[in-house]
């Protein structure tokens, strides 16, 4: 006896349907499962065996063979648990399959008692089900916001296994008892920039950074407020389009990130990963790859604490994504692509003491462990910050001033209206930070002037020609920020000035 039934799987961040096929034959009691599965598909003859007893199904003494197709794709999870189940009451005749069950696919992991539980990478499954034409997704009930984010296909929630026999049986669906309240979206960041003292020169560099999408290190003693300040990025970045929080979404479906009964996300992520992370850890990998750090920190921010402190090579991965807006991994069986188009925020000391050009408390480095220091950090590496600042000790009554600090909402509108020039200027989404040569040609076009104080800065202060580009990005988005639409001499100025404040 032979039955097929529908399932799905993820190869990075893209949905991949499996069809699950079950052949049942006399011969001594087995159970084969066959098709490239990995480990936690493998076990999941136990837990599928445990969930139809103990949902009151029969389970065959006969021979029974799964296969996985195609073969040739590699199935990880266990989101296949409810399809291979529903596979063997079918061939057994405990669940008489409908003409329609053809059009359905089945997600979802099976406990020993037979309930549904949630598995990773729903949004892109039932995204992939409904581009290959099925009409019904029967999927577990934590998973099912995220899932009826998808149109053209209906998304069934079960909460455990009899209940989607029920519901494949009668066509009908059911109340989920078991389903929480939708969680509420969030709509900005709880920190605001009003709780800034001083700092009016990083808070302007950042307020640059964030209208152009710009990278930025900033450089300061203990206690200077780095950390703090930029916490508060997200709070003056622009909203997620749609097609941006679908995106976001399906990378954290997919990395197993996306809260339980939680739609999509509308906020842009905001990441800061400790020193100690791997290379794998923050660009991805693993012998089934995964999104890492970089790839989570897509449409938003990644914030490196301490730079220095990671590992040199850890770090030297992040030359390629920042680049190209992408993460490449290649393994023996085949090559993922996740997005990565991040702005990068960086804070790192002076010094190994801290206190390097600080008036209030002398440096106790020599200049040969300052060198060392600095060396952590790779010059095509810094070459890639657009902005440098130096962020100074906050001074007592800069820290005690009643009046409090211009908030984020005031920043936001003039970040919000400088994208706005962008999105006009480009015709689509991109940013003045991912600008081409081409682009470049056009838009950043100097007066005489501007091209006699830029040819002085490079020259002067031997720039690269990486340099050179990243300054006249920045200065676009300074004129930007001012209304202007040519670059004029002061902005340029203020560009060459963020870029160079602190190792020239």
């Amino acid at each position: 006896m032979f039955a097929q039934v529908w399932g799905e799987t993820t190869v990075g961040l893209d949905g991949v349907p499996v069809r699950v096929e079950i052949d049942l034959s006399s011969g001594l009691p087995a159970f084969d499962l066959v098709g490239l599965a990995d480990a936690a598909v493998r076990e999941s003859r136990e837990r599928v065996r445990a969930a139809i007893r103990n949902a009151g199904f029969r389970f065959p003494g006969e021979r029974l063979t799964i296969n996985l197709a195609p073969a040739d794709v590699r199935k990880d999870g266990a989101g296949l648990d409810l399809a291979v189940a529903i596979g063997i009451l079918a061939v057994t005749g405990e669940v008489p399959l409908p003409a329609a069950a053809g059009e359905a696919v089945f997600i979802g992991e099976l406990s020993l008692d037979g309930l549904i539980r949630p598995v990773s990478g729903v949004l892109p499954m039932v995204a992939s089900a409904a581009q290959q034409g099925f009409t019904r997704a029967f999927v577990p009930v934590a998973n099912s916001p995220e899932a009826k984010l998808v149109p053209g296909i209906a998304c069934i929630p079960c909460c455990d296994l009899r209940q989607a026999v029920r519901q494949l049986l009668t066509g009908v669906e059911e109340e989920a008892e078991a389903l929480a309240p939708h969680a509420a979206p969030d709509t900005g960041c709880d920190d605001d920039f009003g709780d800034v003292a001083g700092q009016l020169l990083t808070r302007r560099a950042i307020e640059v950074a964030a209208a152009g999408g710009h990278n930025i290190l900033m450089v300061g003693s203990p206690g200077s407020g780095k950390t703090m300040l930029a916490k508060r990025i997200p709070s003056v970045l622009p909203p997620l389009s749609p097609e941006e929080a679908l995106d976001v979404t399906t990378i954290y479906s997919v990395a197993g990130l996306l809260p339980n009964s939680m739609g999509l996300i509308q906020v842009r992520p905001f990441r800061a990963p400790h020193h100690t992370i791997s290379s794998g850890g923050l660009i991805g990998g693993g012998s089934n790859p995964k999104p890492g750090e970089v790839t989570l920190s897509h449409h938003g921010v990644l914030f490196l604490d301490e730079m220095p402190e990671f590992s040199r090579s850890t770090l030297e991965v992040l030359r390629q994504p920042l680049e190209d807006g992408e993460v490449r991994i290649t393994r023996v069986k085949a090559t993922t692509c996740y997005p990565a188009k991040f702005m990068l925020v960086g804070a790192m000391n002076p010094c190994p003491c801290g206190f390097l050009g600080d008036p209030a408390h002398p440096c106790t480095c020599g200049e040969s462990a300052i060198m060392r220091y600095r060396a952590r950090l790779s010059g095509p590496l810094l070459d890639r910050f657009d902005l440098k600042i130096h962020v100074a000790r906050i001074q007592f009554d800069e820290l005690r001033a009643k009046q409090p600090g211009e908030s984020s909402a005031a920043i936001r509108a003039r970040v919000l209206a400088a994208r706005e020039r962008q999105a006009y200027r480009f015709k689509n989404a991109m940013v003045n930070a991912r600008m081409k040569s081409r682009e470049m040609r056009r838009f950043c076009q100097l007066d005489a002037e501007g091209e006699r104080m830029l040819k002085q800065a490079f020259e002067h202060l031997h720039l690269s020609a990486r340099s050179h580009d990243r300054i006249l990005k920045v200065a676009r988005t300074i004129a930007d920020l001012a209304g202007s639409d040519t670059i004029q001499a002061e902005h340029l100025a203020e560009a060459v000035q963020m870029r160079t404040d602190w190792t020239e």
